[in-house]
């Protein structure tokens, strides 16, 4: 039986060699995410990442700084 992934932590590699960690619950909310937002608009212009477990703390990157993405999913909790 295949397992279900609790989230899924998505790597941003970005230009200069910069790392950022993001998690979103599902699939479809990451794919929705990229689509409608990273992809949406204009490669110089600045769009929000959910920072999703840092309080009141935003990143905004250019889309065309964002080199690579993994999609990496989790079977286990946040809390752990």
């Amino acid at each position: 039986m295949a397992r279900t992934p609790n989230h899924y932590a998505i790597h941003l590699l970005l230009a200069g060699g910069h790392h950022q960690v993001i998690n979103f619950a599902d699939l479809a909310s990451f794919q929705k995410w990229y689509g409608e937002v990273l992809n949406a608009g204009p490669a110089e212009a600045f769009v929000n990442v959910p920072i999703h477990d840092l309080q009141g703390e935003y990143l905004v990157v250019r889309p065309s700084g964002v080199v690579g993405i993994r999609v990496e999913p989790q079977f286990t909790s946040f809390d752990e």
